[in-house]
């Protein structure tokens, strides 16, 4: 089905909508792909704590272990990895959406005793599947598979795809890739792919949105292949849809978006400061001097006055403690601003995001760690190596394989095709579902699997027999 009738369809549902969403629809514990079925249970799990442990114990949430955050994966120094990062987002969240429930609670008395008061776990799965979708070795990764077919050898298959699918893999994102891999059916899995909940689902799409809307930063929300199924949750929950007849689909971000979102900006930006502590980027007066920049200067005072009391003397430590404080004054902050901007959120019409509307000193303290992160930090030598092997080895296993699925009849092509799992469709008469089918294969890849590959297919290294 092609967008312009997404789009028509999408235009009659808000038509029958009200002016502002509701929590009684947007909190739904119906599963994608078992709508109908309504199994019996045997213990006192919530549908949404069903959603989080089965995250936990899936493959694409293990394989984050060996994927990078920011920094090169682990060795003398243990720093963030994508599965430590997004189980310190998982925490955040959940304290976010029990204090944004409770507090809302007090507002909306209606809401007490609903599934409303588990948006903390709802929050907190979304969190724990936002970066599922991630290629290895980041955002170079990322860079990688979309210059593959804008500046490098793949720029002659334009022509031979629908201009829907060019779209999708030249804006290639993460957090679309985390949809399409929770919700779409590969071969040999059942229908509904994770057969998550519609509110876990719609929490992770951070921009609801089709690629062509993706714009200079890249992002988007869904591939063309999971708009349908992006469509039929929203429109389910009420969500509202945003564009008109014959324009892109695009939809409002469900309110608990926000949530997981802030999650990962407090977590991302404090705790590449630790990280980078520790790794001795940055010395221990900056790194002070931007995690007590949340407080003003009583409340400095009282946390230095902490530390002497607890008699903490180890500079490393010191730092978890203050940012430790630094993350609980940016959780209380954000929601505040989630409570205090809930009629926007719910009206669709809310712009930005939750730190953007914290209180004045916490932004700019937060806009520094942002500025120093940017200056001192993503350009520093140790990432930008990672960043480069990182797109090397990408760049590789893109021009290979694309290669083999492009042409799959020779030789080559059909050893490389014999490494895919047999959940992907690599063997499809459909070139846009062969490639997609790479892609799947390449972005599932462990950072050290994927140079495992590279070394392989380079001749660089050779089995020990």
């Amino acid at each position: 089905m092609r967008m312009e009738l997404f789009s028509y369809i999408c235009k009659s549902v808000i038509q029958m909508t009200k002016k502002t969403m509701e929590w009684s629809k947007l909190i739904s514990n119906k599963r994608l792909g078992q709508e109908y079925r309504h199994a019996e249970r045997h213990d006192d799990r919530s549908e949404f704590k069903r959603d989080y442990d089965r995250l936990i114990f899936s493959a694409p949430f293990r394989r984050m272990q060996n994927k990078t955050q920011v920094f090169p994966l682990p060795g003398s120094v243990f720093v963030h990895n994508r599965l430590t990062h997004s189980l310190e987002v998982a925490s955040v969240g959940m304290s976010l959406g029990n204090d944004v429930a409770s507090k809302l609670k007090e507002h909306h008395p209606g809401l007490a005793g609903t599934l409303f008061e588990e948006i903390g776990t709802i929050v907190s799965a979304a969190c724990l599947a936002h970066d599922m979708g991630n290629p290895p070795f980041g955002h170079s990764g990322e860079k990688a598979i979309q210059t593959f077919f804008t500046e490098g050898n793949g720029q002659y298959l334009k022509d031979k795809l629908s201009a829907d699918f060019w779209s999708d893999i030249t804006h290639f994102e993460g957090n679309a890739n985390a949809f399409r891999l929770l919700t779409h059916r590969f071969n040999g899995r059942r229908e509904g792919g994770f057969v998550m909940t519609y509110s876990t689902l719609a929490g992770i799409v951070k921009y609801p949105f089709v690629s062509s809307l993706a714009g200079r930063h890249k992002k988007f929300g869904f591939f063309t292949s999971e708009a349908p199924v992006f469509q039929k949750i929203a429109d389910e929950m009420g969500i509202f849809c945003k564009s008109e007849p014959g324009e892109p689909l695009r939809y409002a971000r469900h309110p608990l978006v926000y949530l997981v979102e802030a999650a990962d900006d407090i977590c991302y930006e404090i705790m590449d400061i630790e990280d980078s502590h520790k790794l001795r980027i940055l010395s221990f007066e900056e790194t002070e001097s931007l995690l007590l920049g949340f407080f003003d200067e009583e409340m400095q005072h009282q946390i230095r006055q902490r530390i002497i009391d607890e008699g903490v003397t180890d500079n490393n430590e010191k730092v978890v403690y203050m940012r430790a404080c630094a993350v609980g004054k940016l959780e209380n902050e954000c929601v505040d601003a989630f409570v205090d901007n809930e009629s926007a959120i719910l009206s669709g019409t809310f712009e930005g995001s939750l730190i953007d509307h914290i209180r004045p000193h916490q932004r700019e303290a937060y806009r520094s760690c942002t500025k120093k992160s940017y200056g001192k930090i993503y350009h520093s030598k140790p990432v930008l190596d990672v960043e480069l092997s990182g797109y090397k080895i990408m760049e590789t296993l893109m021009e290979t394989f694309i290669g083999a699925a492009v042409t799959p009849d020779r030789f080559y092509s059909q050893q490389l095709i014999r490494r895919f799992s047999s959940q992907y469709d690599i063997n499809s008469p459909d070139l846009e579902t062969r490639i997609m089918s790479v892609i799947d294969y390449i972005s599932g890849m462990t950072d050290v699997y994927a140079l495992d590959i590279y070394q392989k297919i380079n001749g660089i290294s050779l089995p020990i027999v």
